[in-house]
């Protein structure tokens, strides 16, 4: 199967690196498999200026490595092309970046790909570009939680989870934020073959994550509107009583119908979902952090008894107390 990788410039080290290093271990795990699918052959592209001398070039990593590529009309076609992120992790820079003339080359590609029926794959900040060329409107997409205000501003056409690692729709896959890099490459690689995915796994000790939830800082996606900064501030301080959406918007001087479309517009969750946000972070602190009996950290961020907070970090967060526990021997 031949990959292109779409390499520009600034592109996140150890996002690149992920994908390709994937990709080469189950290459060389292929063997362990009694019938192993096709190997993965894999180019690393880009619209570049000055060939080089394979009628390439090269581009600049965040970190100032430099990248061997081709131009993508000189590569094999694809049958799948992939955009690891760049390593720009505030709004202002990226947005900066998305916007500078350089990036045409890149987002009529991926327009063009799209087209052609070229199934297409982006992480991290890597799925800014797909949504800037227009392949993502009318679809699901999940992309770096902490930009999900800017993503969701931006490109208000697209389906955004950003409590998703992992979200796939007409052909196009999209992964959460940095070393979601791994989880999206694994799963391409499980297209072919879940048994040499697993395999691959394994040797780069990589868990399954399905969630980004448990990463997420709620403080920080609040500060990008009074609002909703409000709003958290009065959930924290009224952790461990029972929630009235009502009893908050009037202490916020605010109306219910407002406080809804602030989180909405922010976040593109309701306030009863950003509030058990808030709660089950601070539950897997306590878990983490003391000895408390879970049926005493439930009461303490406003759930009845331990049965439900243990319902709700399997669901929300993908985990249980035992397992919060264990992670730190408590």
């Amino acid at each position: 199967m031949h990959i292109s990788v779409l390499v520009l410039d600034g592109v996140f080290d150890s996002g690149l690196a992920s994908v390709l290093d994937v990709f080469e271990t189950a290459n060389e795990l292929r063997g362990e498999l009694p019938q192993p699918p096709p190997p993965w052959q894999v180019t690393c592209v880009s619209p570049v200026d000055g060939p080089n001398q394979s009628g390439g070039g090269s581009v600049r990593t965040a970190a100032g490595h430099a990248v061997a590529v081709r131009r993508p009309a000189e590569a094999d076609p694809p049958e799948l092309l992939i955009v690891p992120g760049v390593a720009h992790k505030q709004p202002a820079p990226l947005v900066h970046w998305l916007d500078a003339p350089e990036r045409n080359a890149a987002r009529e590609l991926l327009a063009r790909t799209h087209a052609d029926g070229v199934p297409l794959a982006a992480a991290c900040t890597g799925t800014f570009l797909l949504a800037d060329a227009g392949v993502l409107n009318g679809l699901a997409a999940t992309t770096s939680w902490w930009l999900a205000p800017l993503f969701r501003q931006r490109y208000p056409q697209v389906a955004l989870d950003e409590e998703r690692m992992l979200t796939r729709a007409a052909g196009i896959t999209t992964a959460g934020a940095a070393m979601a890099h791994l989880d999206l490459a694994l799963a391409l690689v499980r297209d072919r073959s879940p048994v040499l995915a697993d395999l691959a796994a394994r040797y780069l000790v990589v868990d399954s994550r399905p969630t980004q939830a448990s990463y997420a800082i709620p403080e920080h996606l609040a500060r990008t509107d009074p609002t909703v900064a409000a709003f958290e501030r009065w959930v924290r301080e009224h952790l461990d009583q029972p929630l009235r959406i009502a009893d908050a918007a009037r202490a916020l001087a605010t109306s219910e119908r407002t406080l809804q479309r602030a989180l909405d517009r922010v976040l593109g969750i309701s306030p009863l979902r950003f509030a058990q946000r808030i709660r089950l972070e601070q539950a897997a602190h306590l878990l983490r952090t003391t000895s408390l009996p879970t049926e005493a950290i439930a009461r303490r961020v406003g759930y009845e008894n331990a049965s439900t907070l243990t319902t709700l970090l399997r669901e929300r967060l993908g985990t249980t107390p035992g397992r919060l526990r264990r992670e730190t021997g408590l």
